[in-house]
Order: structure tokens, then sequence, then C-alpha cells
């Protein structure tokens, strides 16, 4: 069957005459009929390659170190990446995969306007918390953190009694590493106005902790992260 271009090139030719085509003739033709079979194929192909690297985890970037931040409102974007940039400068490869990667986890309540999002935030941060994913913890009120989920060790790295809270973490500006970390300018958008300030301001009002083992489930490189929380509470005055 031929295409319409050929069709058109050989009009005037009787039906019973046999129309030489030359390969390139052919393989037009060939292309005629077949295109969409092969752009379907290939749009197959990569779909599955995509769901097979995702099954597998090829090409995720698996982070070193977990960080979990709880409050009121999210962070900027620009201190998040600054935090996670100077988490990952003081670490070190526990993957094994060239690079020290350390991923900071949103979970804010937006100070409870939102019912449907702080239900959201709290459903994401009990899966964490039951995964054992976060090592460190950023928070606003770690005093009621502790008393809602009880996970966060004593800084001498004993595990507190129920509803204790005592001893369990320390303000920003106490860890001398964590003070002098230059975090640099954030911006964004809210509404029709330019919003900016230094992140350095936002996270002197917050306290780091680390999460307290009661069973054999850990966060993967557990003993890794206890180094670097080592050296970031570095010279701190409880």
């Amino acid at each position: 069957m031929a295409s319409e271009y050929l069709k058109w090139k050989y009009r005037d030719v009787k039906p019973d005459e046999k129309i030489p085509l030359t390969t390139a003739e052919k393989r037009k033709n060939w292309w005629y009929y077949h295109k969409w079979h092969i752009v379907t194929g290939a749009v197959l192909l990569a779909i599955l390659c995509d769901l097979t690297c995702l099954a597998l985890g090829i090409g995720k970037v698996e982070p070193d170190y977990r960080i979990a931040y709880v409050g009121t409102n999210n962070l900027p974007d620009d201190t998040v990446s600054a935090l996670e940039e100077g988490f990952a400068a003081l670490g070190e490869d526990l993957n094994g995969d060239g690079r020290v990667v350390a991923e900071l986890r949103q979970y804010a309540s937006s100070g409870g306007a939102d019912a449907g999002t702080a239900y959201s935030a709290e459903i994401k941060l009990v899966a964490d918390l039951t995964e054992c994913e976060s090592y460190f913890f950023l928070l606003e009120n770690p005093a009621q953190f502790q008393l809602n989920y009880h996970t966060l060790r004593r800084l001498d790295g004993s595990l507190p009694e129920d509803d204790d809270y005592s001893g369990t973490y320390l303000a920003w500006g106490q860890c001398p590493i964590l003070a002098a970390m230059e975090l640099g300018e954030y911006s964004y958008q809210l509404l029709d106005k330019q919003v900016s300030g230094n992140s350095n301001d936002l996270v002197s009002e917050l306290f780091i902790a680390r999460r307290g083992f009661w069973t054999e489930n850990t966060p993967a490189y557990s003993e890794g992260a206890d180094s670097l929380w080592e050296k970031l509470t570095e010279g701190a005055m409880p």
C-alpha cells in the first residue's frame, strides 16, 4: 500500500504498471505507515524505564543525614537549602555514593489556620517517627514536642523517662558551630509583596535535638549521625 506522497508522484502511472522505488523512497514509504508505531513504542519504553528506575532506586539521591523541622510555618526554601548545605559540609559520605547529602523535611502546622494542612503535617511527622527516618530535629517548641511524641534523647545520650523533656535539646545559639554557620539571605513572594530577611535570624529561635532509640529500629547510618551530632554540639553550653 503506497503513501499519499507516492500516490501523488505516480498519479499518471497506470495501475497495472510496476513502480520502481528508490531506496530513499522505500524508507519514506515505510516510515509513513509505521512512524506512529515507533513513537508509541518509544514512549512506552521510556515509561517502563522510569518505573523500573523508580522501583530499583536508580538515580535517586539517598541522603546521608535526615533532619526534621517541626514548627508553625514552613522555613523559606533558601533557608532550607542553606541548612542542608551547612549540615552536609560538616558531615561525611555515609552511604558511599561519592557525595555528602543532608535532607531537611518540614512538618509545619501553619498556625492551625488550615486544619487540613495541620493534619497532613501531623500524619507525615508520625510516619517519619514510626519509620525512624529523621535523626536530627529542629524544633520551635521542643518541650511540647517531647511531651507529644517522647522521641528525643538526652544530651548525655541516655533515654528520658515518660513525660520528661529536660536535657533533651539545645538552643541554636548555644552551639558555637551552629551559631557560626552562615546561612545567607532568604526571599520569597507573599501575595503582592516580596519578603526577605536573614536566615540566621530565623533559625536562631529554634532548638536542635536528636532521636532516641527504645527499640532496635534506628535511622540509616545512625552511628555516622552520632558523630555529626557531636561535631554540631561541640562546645555547647547547656
